[in-house]
C-alpha cells in the first residue's frame, strides 16, 4: 500500500474545536513520520473560528518544525452563491486554500443542487486549491458535475479520513460515494488528496479508515497529489507561478 508522507488539512486550537497547537501539530506529525502538512485552521465564519488576523498574521510560522514543513492555509467556509469567507486580499498570504460545506456558518443553501452550484462557483475562485470532503451526508452533490469543474479549474478533491473514523459519534462519508469519487477522479483526471482532517494531534496522517478506498482495484497512486513532500511541494510551485501572472494582469 501507499504509504503518504504528508497531511493537507489539519486543525489547532485556533479552530475553536480543536485540541492541539501548532508546536504540537508538527510534534505529532514528527512522530508518526508524517514530513509535511498543512495547518488549515477554519475561517471565520465557523463558530469558534479565528479572525481573520488570524490568517493575515500566519505567516510568522517558521518553514519548519521538528523537520515537518509547515504549509500556511486554511479551511475556509462555502457560502451562498460560492463566496468564501475570507477575501482574496488574505488568502493572497496563505500557501494553501482548501474549502468546504459546513453548518452553522450563515449560509441559506437548502438541497443538492444549492450545494452543487456553491461548490462549482467556489472552483472560479483563483486562490482555491482543494473542496474538503465532497462526500458528506448532510450536504449531498452531484460529484460527476463537480469532478468535471474540478478537472476545468484545476482543483484538488479531497478523500477525507475524518468522515469514516470510527471515534466519531457517526460517520459523515459514505463509502460508495468515496468509491464514486475516485472512479471519476480516474475518468476526468482530477488530482485527489487523502487528508486526516486531524483535530488532535495523533490523529495526523492517520489514513486506515480510508483502506476501502486504498485497497480498491480502482486506486491509482499517481492521482494522488499528496503522495509525497516532493510532490506537495512540486504542485506548490506551479500554484504559486500561475498566481504570480495573475497578480500582474490585474
Amino acid at each position: 500500500m501507499l504509504k503518504i508522507t504528508t497531511d493537507l488539512h489539519t486543525h489547532t486550537v485556533a479552530s475553536g474545536h480543536a485540541y492541539s497547537t501548532v508546536d504540537e501539530m508538527a510534534k505529532g506529525a514528527f512522530v508518526k513520520g508524517i514530513k509535511l502538512i498543512a495547518i488549515t485552521d477554519h475561517g471565520p465564519a465557523l463558530p469558534g473560528g479565528p479572525h481573520m488576523y488570524h490568517f493575515g498574521n500566519i505567516s510568522i510560522l517558521p518553514e519548519r518544525l521538528y523537520g515537518v514543513r509547515l504549509i500556511k492555509g486554511i479551511e475556509a467556509n462555502i457560502l451562498d452563491q460560492g463566496q468564501l469567507d475570507l477575501d482574496n486580499e488574505y488568502l493572497s498570504f496563505l500557501d494553501f486554500v482548501a474549502a468546504g460545506l459546513h453548518s452553522l456558518t450563515g449560509h441559506n443553501l437548502k438541497n443538492k443542487e444549492d450545494y452543487t452550484a456553491a461548490v462549482i462557483a467556489a472552483m472560479k475562485n483563483p486562490y482555491l486549491d482543494m473542496i474538503t470532503h465532497p462526500v458528506q451526508r448532510e450536504y449531498p452533490i452531484d460529484l460527476e458535475a463537480v469532478a468535471k469543474a474540478a478537472a476545468k479549474h484545476n482543483i484538488i478533491l479531497e478523500l477525507n479520513a475524518s468522515s469514516y473514523s470510527p471515534k466519531k459519534s457517526h460517520y459523515r462519508g459514505i463509502k460508495s460515494e468515496s468509491i464514486k469519487l475516485l472512479k471519476l477522479a480516474i475518468e476526468y483526471d482530477v488530482k485527489i488528496a487523502v487528508n486526516s482532517d486531524a483535530h488532535f494531534q495523533a490523529d495526523i496522517g492517520e489514513y486506515s479508515s480510508l483502506n476501502f478506498v486504498l485497497d480498491s482495484q480502482d486506486f491509482a497512486e499517481e492521482l494522488i497529489i499528496n503522495r509525497s513532500e516532493t510532490s506537495v511541494l512540486n504542485y506548490l510551485k506551479k500554484r504559486n507561478k500561475k498566481l504570480a501572472k495573475l497578480k500582474k494582469t490585474v
